[in-house]
């Protein structure tokens, strides 16, 4: 049952021993699915039980693209806007900084969901390229959901979210760039017997729960 995998993943991590207080090597659960797919809302309801701790990629580059002093802040707001994949070596730089910070502040929160990431191949060889040796990933934990059901979920949340993606015409390129990009991804790492899948098409509620096996 995979949310017990997580949870039991968590659990295992252990604190910080030595006295210059190096840092545990973070494990890392990649969370993948289409946009409105509810990768965000099940990874809280997955916090709420577990120690661990959710980073998503999508929010860090949009907070980071309305900082004030970002240098990269209308590169990201640009790429954004148009649907496609913010240049790897930002959104790695954001995620690495989170996990360092999160750890510098509690040695024993080094079990991540990074949700949304990584997107395409230059995603996953970036990651590589700068995470090798760092961080270890554990597993894919993959939602699946229909193209309709994620663009009617984001339609719905675009009416208070602010979010200026959450749009028909920025949906359709969105998820025309997960089908082309993501999902070979997971394919990748389905054959590496690394992938743990969701039905996401159901309720918030039924997707994930204690017990469940999907």
């Amino acid at each position: 049952m995979f949310v017990r995998v997580v949870g039991s993943l968590c659990q295992r991590v252990p604190s910080v021993l030595t006295r210059r207080s190096v840092m545990t090597k973070p494990n890392v659960v990649f969370v993948l699915g289409g946009p409105g797919a509810g990768k965000g809302t099940q990874c809280s309801k997955i916090v709420e039980t577990y120690k661990c701790t959710h980073l998503s990629a999508g929010d860090l580059l949009r907070e980071e693209r309305c900082r004030a002093e970002s240098k990269d802040g209308q590169l990201i707001d640009a790429y954004i806007k148009e649907g496609k994949i913010v240049p790897v070596e930002i959104t790695i730089n954001l995620l690495r900084k989170a996990m360092e910070e999160t750890m510098q502040k509690d040695s024993s929160k080094s079990c991540f969901l990074i949700d949304g990431f990584p997107r395409n191949e230059d995603n996953l060889h970036g990651w590589t390229r700068v995470m090798d040796g760092k961080a270890k990933v554990k597993f894919v934990l993959f939602f699946d959901c229909g193209t309709e059901v994620c663009i009617n979920r984001c339609l719905e949340r675009g009416k208070s979210s602010g979010r200026t993606d959450d749009n028909r015409e920025s949906l359709e390129k969105r998820i025309q760039t997960y089908q082309q990009s993501t999902r070979p991804i997971i394919q990748l790492y389905e054959k590496q017997g690394k992938v743990r899948t969701v039905d996401a098409s159901r309720p918030v509620d039924e997707a994930i729960r204690p017990g469940h096996s999907p």
